[in-house]
């Protein structure tokens, strides 16, 4: 009787040791960013603009099969616009890269950091993200979806909020058609 009362202590002591030092696996997938695109699209009152931005680098986390984390860095020197050509494609892609924009000599990375990730179906999440751009950080929400070793989501910002003030009506009046609506959109799609 003693020592079986003694070898289930030992299993009670041998398993809880083992449970307590074993925690959940992650396994931390790099994006392949060759394979991976980001598109941009701002809008104005009389019209739009669209273009690309390419990630430096990025990672998504996941535990058992689901999605957990991910951290993004972008580029913000590799802003391209794909709707204007010659002469007015080069001015508008140098006026984003001004300070009236992002500052890109100044701010040359943004950075998106997964801060809670919740499963909403099969292949959906609802994310909860720090959005890093000229060095002010503001949270973002949106829909993640993953599909074999692919991902996208679509992402609707608020320049205002990273004090991009350019043509913004949240910062000037009198703007009338010049003026350029603060939200613009991201349609990312990554290979990992």
């Amino acid at each position: 009787m003693k020592n079986s009362i003694k070898n289930l202590a030992v299993i009670t002591v041998v398993a809880f040791i083992t449970f307590s030092f074993t925690g959940i696996i992650k396994e931390k997938k790099e994006i392949k960013v060759e394979n991976s695109k980001i598109v941009w699209k701002g809008y104005k009152v009389a019209g739009s603009h669209e273009g690309t931005i390419a990630l430096k680098d990025g990672s998504l986390i996941f535990s058992e099969d689901k999605l957990v984390g991910g951290e993004f860095t972008i580029n913000m020197n590799s802003i391209t616009n794909t709707d204007l050509e010659g002469e007015y494609k080069g001015k508008l892609e140098g006026h984003l890269k001004s300070d009236d924009f992002f500052g890109v000599e100044k701010n040359p990375t943004a950075t998106l950091v997964f801060k809670n990730v919740k499963l909403l179906g099969k292949n959906s999440y609802k994310i909860i993200g720090d959005l890093t751009i000229k060095g002010i950080t503001n949270k973002v929400n949106f829909n993640f979806s993953i599909y074999g070793n692919k991902a996208n989501a679509s992402l609707k910002i608020d320049r205002s909020k990273f004090n991009v003030k350019y043509g913004s009506t949240s910062f000037f009046d009198n703007l009338k058609d010049k003026a350029i609506y603060d939200e613009f959109d991201l349609i990312v799609d990554l290979e990992f």
